[in-house]
């Protein structure tokens, strides 16, 4: 599979690179998590790591037979701090996601008619609106000097979609059923 017009695939590398570089952040965040005593937290960046993996490894898909090299300009938040920083850096960047990157990829690629590229947008944006959610809970226990009370985490390895507790019978954005979901 391959995308036709240049702004998609140019959106496509620059969500890739800024899906990469979450995800290792995610999980660097993860370990500082830990170390300060707050594991669920850690295993609440871990799981959102593995969605932020599922979500590059989509947009690197899409790109199919487009090879060469590309610099591929893509926001980050970088550093390490505590994990309430920590949290607020993920916070700001899935907004960022939510409210600004993703719906104009998405809006251009539906503009430029590519269906896989429309599609692999669509399941980063509805993950990524979770993703705020969860991080924004787990940042309001750290305020409190806690660690988040969080059951088991699942994700679904196709889109993205992140669910604390039970792992739906099928996947509410994309079909997957629930055998698929990756367990934290």
């Amino acid at each position: 599979m391959s995308v036709n017009n240049a702004m998609t695939a140019d959106f496509l590398r620059s969500a890739y690179g800024g899906e990469s570089m979450a995800h290792m952040r995610y999980l660097i965040w993860g370990d500082v998590a830990e170390k300060e005593g707050m594991p669920n937290i850690g295993r609440l960046f871990r799981a959102i790591a593995y969605a932020e993996w599922a979500h590059a490894d989509n947009h690197f898909r899409q790109l199919g037979e487009q090879k060469g090299d590309h610099t591929v300009p893509a926001g980050a938040v970088f550093g390490i701090g505590k994990t309430e920083e920590n949290l607020q850096g993920a916070i700001d960047g899935e907004l960022h996601e939510v409210e600004q990157m993703y719906p104009v990829y998405l809006e251009a690629a539906r503009f430029q008619k590519e269906k896989a590229a429309e599609r692999a947008f669509h399941y980063a944006l509805e993950a990524e609106k979770i993703h705020v959610t969860l991080f924004q809970e787990a940042q309001q226990a750290a305020k409190e000097g806690k660690d988040l009370d969080l059951g088991r985490v699942y994700v679904c390895p196709v889109c993205g979609h992140t669910v604390v507790g039970n792992a739906p019978d099928k996947c509410p954005v994309c079909g997957a059923k629930k055998e698929m979901y990756k367990d934290f």
